[in-house]
């Protein structure tokens, strides 16, 4: 991805600021970015605490062969996203194993899907006859082009995805943390899973169209993880996640804006820097108690 034409970084932060706004793309960009860090930071909170990080790693690889299918198919890469992120949640769903099954079968299953969906994504490539430039922004991501009718979608479907969560938060919250005690209660257990498995497609799809497929980990692992090594209490730890998420995407899409450098790259950067800071933290207070 090329810098902005024009775009220069200077010492004058007010000016830097403006430069930001100055194409309807960028404010399009913030807006989409915007979305797609409070919806990550939500569903991928309790990603984190199921540990389910490989389900949502298999699902982001599965939004590379989608965009690309679709793009060879002369439609939106937006579809192609959509389409197998949640086909592959599905998918997912249904090879989960039944209860009193080791974890063992169900990570197989996870990539078995991982290992097509790869294989489909180089099929439609190598179909694809036109200019292939634009793989490298399925792949690492890129805030040019964003326009009014995705951020719509993206409004939509994020809003969709966060309802539905409210929906269901405490139950599965119990699930998460002991879905044992929770069946025994008489929590609907498997149609949670499923509907979270749904929910982390749609939010893995909107992730993957601003980090691209390869690093949506950095908003969807990174935040959760580093909230939840903060704090053990769930409403300030999605708090936390959320203000994360939304940080390093406004700093990943200012540098990049000034840079020749993918957005995904400073975006995993940011994350990442978080991350490492928490746990030095918290493994110095440790040290303090022992001590």
């Amino acid at each position: 991805m090329l810098a902005v034409a024009g775009a220069h970084f200077t010492w004058n932060l007010a000016d830097d600021f403006r430069q930001l706004f100055e194409f309807p793309f960028m404010v399009n960009a913030f807006r989409a970015g915007t979305i797609v860090a409070v919806v990550a930071g939500a569903i991928g909170w309790f990603m984190v605490l199921r540990r389910q990080a490989f389900a949502g790693h298999t699902l982001a690889l599965v939004g590379f062969p989608g965009a690309a299918g679709a793009i060879w198919l002369g439609v939106s890469a937006t579809w192609g996203f959509f389409g197998f992120c949640v086909g592959a949640a599905l998918l997912i769903a249904w090879l989960r194993p039944e209860r009193g099954e080791g974890y063992s079968e169900e990570s197989s299953g996870i990539g078995v899907v991982q290992a097509f969906a790869l294989a489909c994504g180089f099929l439609f490539v190598s179909l694809y006859r036109g200019f292939l430039n634009g793989i490298n922004a399925l792949l690492f991501g890129s805030f040019l082009g964003v326009t009014n009718g995705q951020v719509l979608v993206l409004l939509i479907v994020g809003g969709a995805a966060l309802t539905a969560l409210a929906a269901v938060g405490r139950p599965l919250l119990f699930t998460s943390i002991d879905p044992d005690v929770a069946a025994a209660r008489g929590v609907r257990v498997r149609a949670l899973s499923v509907l979270f498995l749904v929910l982390l497609g749609l939010t893995v799809a909107e992730v993957s169209q601003i980090t691209g497929t390869l690093l949506v980990f950095a908003l969807l692992v990174m935040p959760p993880a580093t909230a939840q090594l903060l704090t053990a209490r769930p409403g300030v730890s999605v708090a936390i996640t959320v203000v994360i998420g939304l940080l390093v995407t406004w700093l990943g899409l200012a540098v990049a804006y000034f840079t020749p450098y993918p957005i995904g790259f400073f975006v995993t950067s940011f994350a990442f820097a978080g991350y490492v800071g928490a746990a030095a933290l918290r493994r110095g207070g440790r040290r303090r108690v022992i001590a």
